[in-house]
């Protein structure tokens, strides 16, 4: 897999990733929170598979 996310876009993704987790522990405890675990999976692989479909880049070429 080729990494099509920035280092911006990245960090973005965990933050929300880790954030909805966390929804499941506190706050309102609803298991929508488990949601969290695809922003929080692509943030880690570096590859956005709705990127590659619509063939967006947002890493600087190298």
């Amino acid at each position: 897999m080729t990494v099509n996310m920035g280092s911006a876009d990245r960090m973005i993704r965990a933050i929300v990733g880790v954030v909805l987790i966390a929804l499941v522990f506190v706050g309102p405890q609803t298991p929508w929170g488990w949601i969290g675990i695809i922003p929080l999976a692509t943030a880690l692989v570096g590859n956005c598979p709705a990127y590659s479909l619509l063939g967006i880049k947002t890493c600087k070429k190298k």
